[in-house]
């Protein structure tokens, strides 16, 4: 028997990988393609949050004022600023610091009636945990993150011709032109492949390799993460009334009295000033002289990550007591890997680019799972009943995943507008319609021919794409939220075009006999 060489061994374990994890793959890449605007889709999903000319100083006293006659006696304050991708002001009162809490008009300072919604980052939590239990879904993503790493690795070796299989595209020609497509996708962002598939194992190094944080810190996380940022341990500020307590700097100070909190404009100019565009801001003890202000920069407004950055303020003076502690390089080459994944930073110019990069991703992924069945389609029934029921299930996969999570992210922007906004657990309906759509895609490509099942469904999610300014008709839109729509109709138009493709007969020497089987010419 003649042994294989490297090559023969590194394509076999490029295709195989590939389509074991090519489906899965897709799914993170769609998903998380979607994500790099998360906030834009959180914003459409909620119409009820007005536009506004306001800026963070003046939201920021629009939320204090509120605060004061709503909460006066709260032992904290929390407000959530508008930022260039969000228009939304929350405030909440107590120990919450992040996320939730009340939604107000920024003009008037009323509460707003805001729809319940998973918004933009359902689409971010599936990218990496596939909507299962967090750890679980983590290690699922890291395990098809490995897989696609030694997918990129081996397809190296096997494409030797880089450049001349990016400039060669060979349309109408059946398997050649699956490959091309797969081929010219896979070269044309490979830099971003390997990037963003290595640091999204970075981030959760924790949780994959977590033997060094056992061994030297007893699995302490907390005492970890201060040792790589060389910070002393976190202060107790304990209050009692009439008491004395340690001062910032270590001294002492006088007994707890009632006074004003220092102006918010002057805190959150130096705080812009120091660590960049501000997301928000926590006031604990106000009306009081122990009153601290704590201030947060926008997550990733430089490549370094800045999740759990703050600036700490006297809330009297308004003096700065507390700049960000530095990180030591370990800490700060992860943060930087997390940044480079998050894609927070570089303003839309760089949002665009991932997500351009991502749909090429995308295409990656889906030429190479059709490329499998392509290849097979007219020999499989001679390689017996297993394999032959192997790529039968394959190509109703390839339908499922491909043209079925399309079809299923855009039923879930529909499903924001159709369903009632007073029912219950109204988020959790519109993750259900997502899920529910998808299954109905995969028992329709199973009981449907398979070249139906495309045509079908990825007819249905261009009408639905198209269609989706229709919804503005209810009377709930914005402005802002014209470009978003008209990007989701330009995909309409191209899974349309996709569509007609399908429907073409094919001048494939080799297939000319099947009129209709154009997905394997086109």
């Amino acid at each position: 028997m003649k042994a294989r060489t490297l090559t023969q061994s590194l394509a076999w374990l490029h295709t195989w990988s590939g389509l074991i994890f090519g489906w899965v793959l897709f799914s993170i890449f769609l998903t998380g393609t979607l994500a790099v605007f998360d906030k834009e889709i959180d914003n459409w999903m909620r119409p009820e949050i007005p536009t506004h000319t306001l800026d963070q100083a003046q939201a920021a006293q629009v939320a204090l004022n509120y605060l004061q006659a709503r909460h006066p006696d709260a032992s904290a304050w929390n407000i959530g600023l508008p930022t260039e991708r969000s228009p939304t002001l929350t405030v909440s009162a107590g120990e919450q610091r992040r996320g939730g809490g009340t939604v107000l008009d920024p003009t008037t300072g009323e509460p707003l009636a805001v729809r319940e919604t998973a918004g933009g980052g359902f689409f971010f939590r599936f990218h990496f945990t596939l909507n299962l239990p967090r750890n679980i879904g983590i290690w699922a993503v890291g395990l098809a993150a490995m897989a696609m790493l030694v997918a990129l690795i081996s397809g190296i070796v096997i494409h030797k011709k880089f450049f001349k299989e990016f400039f060669t595209f060979r349309p109408a020609k059946g398997q050649r032109s699956w490959l091309d497509a797969h081929n010219a996708t896979a070269v044309l962002v490979l830099p971003f492949h390997l990037m963003i598939t290595y640091t999204g194992l970075v981030i959760f190094y924790l949780i994959y390799m977590p033997a060094a944080m056992e061994a030297l810190f007893d699995g302490d996380r907390e005492r970890m993460t201060r040792a790589l940022r060389e910070a002393p341990a976190t202060e107790q500020h304990g209050h009692p009334a009439g008491g004395r307590e340690a001062g910032p700097r270590g001294g002492t100070k006088t007994a707890v009295q009632p006074a004003d909190l220092t102006a918010l404009a002057p805190v959150l100019s130096e705080a812009e000033r120091l660590l960049g565009p501000v997301a928000g801001l926590s006031i604990q003890h106000p009306g009081r002289s122990d009153a601290r202000i704590e201030v947060r920069p926008v997550l990733g407004n430089r490549i370094e990550l800045t999740k759990g950055m703050s600036l700490q303020f006297d809330g009297v003076s308004g003096q700065v007591l507390r700049l960000p502690s530095d990180s030591r390089a370990t800490l700060l080459t992860q943060k930087v890997m997390a940044g480079l994944h998050f894609a927070q930073f570089g303003g839309y110019w760089m949002r665009w680019l991932y997500f351009l990069c991502g749909l090429a991703s995308c295409a990656m992924l889906a030429t190479g799972v059709v490329l499998f069945t392509v290849k097979r389609r007219r020999r499989h029934d001679a390689e017996g009943r297993v394999a032959a029921l192997l790529y039968h299930s394959a190509e109703r996969l390839n339908v499922a995943v491909i043209a079925g999570l399309s079809l299923a992210c855009v039923a879930y922007l529909w499903a924001n507008r159709l369903l009632p906004v007073s029912l219950p657990g109204r988020g959790g309906w519109e993750v259900q319609v997502f899920l529910l759509v998808w299954l109905a895609s995969l028992s329709h490509a199973i009981v449907r021919p398979w070249l139906a099942a495309w045509r079908e469904q990825l007819g249905l999610a261009a009408v639905l794409c198209m269609a989706l300014p229709l919804l503005n008709l209810l009377g709930e839109t914005r402005n802002e939220a014209f470009w978003l729509e008209s990007v989701v109709v330009i995909i309409g138009m191209l899974l349309a075009w996709t569509r007609w493709k399908l429907g073409r007969p094919i001048k494939d020497k080799a297939t000319r006999k099947a009129p209709g089987a154009a997905l394997e010419a086109n």
